[in-house]
């Protein structure tokens, strides 16, 4: 399975992004797929995740301000992030779960300005 993200860069608090994460390769082994991200002198942290169901989870700092959604044509995930806060700041993950272990983007750096 190969992962490439799309769509972070510089906006400003209050402002929006979309970011994408195109997938290729054995789709059909994926069960779950999500966004993480990393802050400077941080851990990785899981952002939002969905399953192949349908059914989605999110970081609390994220609830009310980010969605995540999927295009099954266009194997295509994302995460619409509004009302962006500078400590949204960080490098952002595109992640998928199958069987036999993950994959895992390249990542794309978001940064918020205030």
């Amino acid at each position: 399975v190969q992962l490439v993200e799309s769509g972070g860069g510089l906006v400003q608090a209050g402002g929006s992004l979309r970011l994408s994460c195109a997938v290729s390769g054995s789709i059909f082994s994926i069960s779950a797929m999500g966004w993480y991200r990393q802050a400077p002198g941080k851990q990785r942290e899981l952002v939002a995740r969905i399953t192949r169901g349908g059914s989605t989870n999110y970081a609390d700092s994220v609830k009310g301000r980010f969605t995540i959604s999927r295009d099954n044509v266009k194997n295509t995930m994302y995460l619409q992030m509004n009302s962006l806060k500078p400590e949204d700041t960080a490098v952002y993950y595109c992640n998928v779960e199958r069987s036999g272990g993950q994959n895992w983007g390249q990542g794309t750096q978001v940064t918020v300005s205030s």
